[in-house]
């Protein structure tokens, strides 16, 4: 039987990848914001403290990003997953997770913030879904692991569909 955690963690992966298809990087802000609440969600179920905190951040940034992007919100999220970083370090956790979920969760800041080109937002979140993967996998969460190998496969696809359409209209 699949638990409750993995039912988000389930949900979170169908959104996220119909996000990843998505024409504008608004839409995509939106779209990923709802699969990362559920992913949010998810780990916090699995006692993955530093997953859940980060995709919550996520879905606040994403949000935000609709509206505004000036340097001061990149930087104030940025400085934002560096407190939580700095602070779940004074518990009892192992370092190389917590790099992980953080060195991921600031790429992905800067690319949701800075970047209005969903082709550009694609190849920037691929190292940043790497170290999701990474992170999924240690800290055993099978849907989070599902979740960044689909966002990989979705993300390389779409890339290789947009690179393919861009040779065939400078064909014609």
């Amino acid at each position: 039987m699949i638990s409750v955690a993995e039912l988000f963690g389930l949900f979170a992966l169908v959104a996220n990848f119909i996000a990843y298809r998505q024409g504008t990087a608004n839409r995509y802000r939106v779209v990923s914001a709802c699969a990362l609440g559920a992913l949010s969600i998810h780990f916090f179920m699995l006692d993955a403290i530093a997953g859940s905190v980060v995709t919550g951040i996520a879905v606040v940034r994403n949000l935000i990003a609709l509206r505004w992007r000036g340097p001061f919100v990149l930087w104030s999220f940025v400085a934002i997953n560096i407190g939580f970083f700095i602070w779940e370090l004074t518990g009892d956790v192992d370092i190389l997770p917590l790099l992980m979920a953080y060195i991921s969760s600031i790429i992905f800041t800067v690319g949701a913030i800075v970047l209005e080109d969903p082709v550009k937002i694609r190849r920037w979140f691929l190292l940043a879904e790497l170290l999701g993967l990474a992170y999924a996998v240690i800290v055993g969460s099978v849907s989070g692991t599902v979740f960044n190998i689909v966002n990989l496969t979705s993300i390389i696809l779409k890339l290789l569909q947009d690179h393919r359409a861009a040779r065939l209209s400078e064909l014609k």
